[in-house]
């Protein structure tokens, strides 16, 4: 009995040895696997773009790369009015986005928690849906006109113009500098304010000299990565700026048109080396910022509603003036943010002020007869939304493993998490330049032609789009759990994998269903890498259709643009309300 007794011992200690090795190598498989994807997905595809920057008839020669940086024109005009434009959508964004964070921060209110949610949702509304509505609010139909002449005053024409660009992209970006200011905000410390209050400083001494040097980090943070998104900003300026207010990012789609593959190599680079150095400067912001969060306690909220308005308190000046700031603040908050997406459902419903629904009678026409090559809105519809499935498919595991190997401890974290985030910093429209390029023309290896179909390109697409923003979900939650759960998990006898699948990702799990929330959502309203892998009215998306109708009339695109934003909408609830709950970053 004793042979088989052995001999069973040795295959049970043998099992238990290839699984502690198998579990010792599960995290640098991980990081090979999400690699990989990467590569194919992201590194390959963008390379093939940028290296005819610097070959000339199969030479390296740097000379598509030198040709624009010694042009004049691409210099001053091209790269010049990218970065104002990107510069003062900044300055707007933040101007817009602090106050908002003052009032999340310095104000106790009831659904408090629910608006700071809330407020990071126009970040993922799709951009040609936004373009229509500022479009049906500030154009010369537009409701704006539509009021001041009821007020008996003249009209506006204020499309295309540099202004509506910057406030488009402050409705995006506003709430992100709000998000990160408020995080920073209530992070101070009561403790260091109070002693510098006891030392006889006033409250505004003590906000200037205490408070705001904690907020300036995460402000300068909030701006830099507004600059990025800004700069490579496409479909906003390409709607309301029009040729005359055209960015590199204009630029760029224009020169793919026309097939000039090496001038629009050349103008990615340029434009993905300033966005890639400012991301990178962004993540070690954060990284910092993360490294030196402690235990603190914050501030009192005051009550935003006093409890009496009777009390000689509840009617300070200083009180007064605050509740007027905060209602003027939310006003305009309404007039930019909420607007334009009132405006394009009014828009929608509406001709010369009368109620019709011409609009959508005019969709159902061209469903039933219009022709093949022809915008059809329920394939538009059913297409992006396949497309979204597909992408959380793909985003979402990698989104999880990176945020699982970025919060891991080993040498070399910084420049892996620095590289996973490049996704941020390069335009949709190189990425879908290279996907075509690459994946959809084809690669040649090993003797075989490898190539993809279109929707498979436009899925990769959406996944590179889409996962960063898992990333930034699930990391931070993940990176602040209390290890010593883990640890006594491990001490039970739990494996590591067991750990991170029963231990630390139940914990975090409202962060990934927040990071799957956004990545469906940026999927179905992704337009830049779309336009350009889009094969014909069978591949079309929602944001794609909302653009072939903008250049015919309002109506149609505004009512496409109000099926996006439900179809939009619908989907982030869903998701958020599957996963347990939205709580953002």
């Amino acid at each position: 009995m004793d042979r088989p007794v052995g001999a069973a011992l040795r295959r049970r200690v043998s099992r238990v040895g290839r699984a502690g090795a198998l579990e010792r190598r599960a995290l640098p498989l991980l990081a090979v696997g999400t690699a990989l994807l990467l590569v194919l997905l992201f590194y390959y595809p963008v390379a093939t773009v940028l290296v005819e920057a610097v070959l000339e008839d199969g030479r390296f020669t740097f000379g598509p790369l030198a040709d624009v940086l010694g042009n004049e024109f691409y210099v001053v005009r091209v790269f010049g009015f990218t970065a104002w434009q990107a510069f003062l959508s900044t300055l707007a964004s933040v101007a817009l986005g602090l106050p908002g964070a003052w009032v999340l921060a310095r104000f106790e209110f009831r659904g408090r928690e629910t608006l700071k949610s809330l407020t990071m949702v126009p970040f993922v509304l799709p951009s040609v849906m936004v373009a229509v509505g500022f479009y049906a609010t500030f154009g010369a139909a537009g409701t704006l006109n539509d009021v001041l002449g009821a007020l008996g005053l003249g009209e506006l024409d204020l499309l295309p113009s540099l202004g509506a660009i910057i406030l488009a992209h402050a409705f995006y970006n506003a709430p992100l500098v709000t998000r990160v200011t408020t995080a920073a905000w209530e992070s101070v410390d009561a403790g260091a304010v109070e002693t510098a209050r006891s030392l006889g400083a006033s409250p505004r001494r003590a906000f200037r000299d205490v408070v705001v040097p904690q907020l300036l980090p995460a402000v300068l943070m909030g701006a830099t990565l507004t600059f990025v998104f800004t700069f490579a900003s496409f479909p906003i300026v390409l709607a309301l700026g029009g040729a005359r207010y055209a960015t590199v990012e204009v630029f760029i789609y224009s020169a793919v048109r026309q097939l000039d593959y090496a001038d629009a190599a050349a103008l990615a680079t340029v434009e993905s080396a300033v966005s890639l150095s400012l991301t990178a400067l962004y993540l070690r912001y954060e990284r910092a910022q993360t490294a030196e969060r402690r235990d603190v306690r914050p501030l009192t909220r005051e009550r935003l509603v006093p409890e009496s308005w009777t009390s000689a308190a509840a009617w300070t000046r200083e009180r007064l003036a605050s509740r007027l700031a905060i209602a003027g603040y939310a006003a305009i908050v309404a007039v930019v943010v909420l607007g334009p997406l009132v405006s394009m459902v009014y828009a929608s419903l509406t001709v010369d002020g009368q109620l019709t629904l011409d609009a959508y009678r005019f969709l159902l026409r061209r469903q039933v007869s219009g022709a093949a090559f022809q915008v059809k809105p329920l394939p538009a519809v059913l297409n992006s939304l396949l497309f979204g499935v597909a992408t959380l498919v793909v985003a979402l595991p990698m989104g999880v493993s990176m945020a699982v190997l970025t919060t891991r401890k080993f040498r070399g974290r910084t420049l892996v998490d620095a590289l996973s985030m490049a996704p941020l910093a390069v335009s949709g429209i190189v990425v879908g330049l290279g996907l075509l390029r690459g994946l959809v023309f084809g690669i040649e290896a090993f003797g075989y032609r490898f190539s993809a179909s279109g929707p498979a390109a436009i899925v990769a697409a959406h996944a590179v789009a889409a996962y960063p923003f898992v990333v930034r979900n699930v990391a931070p939650p993940l990176d602040g759990l209390d290890r010593t759960l883990v640890e006594s998990a491990r001490s039970l006898g739990a494996s590591r994998v067991r750990a991170l699948l029963d231990v630390e990702l139940p914990l975090v799990w409202p962060g990934v269903a927040a990071g799957a929330a956004f990545a469906f959502a940026i999927s179905v309203g992704e337009f830049d890498a779309t336009v350009v892998l889009a094969e014909g009215g069978g591949t079309y998306t929602m944001p794609v259709a909302v653009e072939r109708f903008i250049g015919r009339r309002l109506g149609p695109a505004t009512a496409m643009g109000t099926v996006l934003l439900a179809v939009t909408a619908a989907s982030f609830v869903v998701i958020e309300r599957v996963g347990g709950g939205f709580r953002g970053r």
